[in-house]
């Protein structure tokens, strides 16, 4: 069964900023833009820098 998404956020492990998608198209960048979201709670989606390490913490809230 496949988990509905209730709130759209992450943490950028840099900066610490919270970012949040809220709106649809609502792309959301971190203060120091190591990180982004997009996609609200129809499609969440993650931006950040290819290197190894995921720089962001998971913050996003599921019913």
């Amino acid at each position: 069964m496949k988990r509905k998404l209730k709130r759209n956020r992450i943490r950028c492990k840099h900066c610490r900023d919270i970012i949040e998608s809220k709106i649809i198209h609502n792309f959301q960048e971190c203060k120091c833009k190591a990180v982004s979201i997009d996609g609200v709670l129809d499609y969440p989606k993650r931006i950040f820098s290819s290197n190894s390490e995921v720089n962001y913490e998971e913050l996003s809230e599921y019913e």
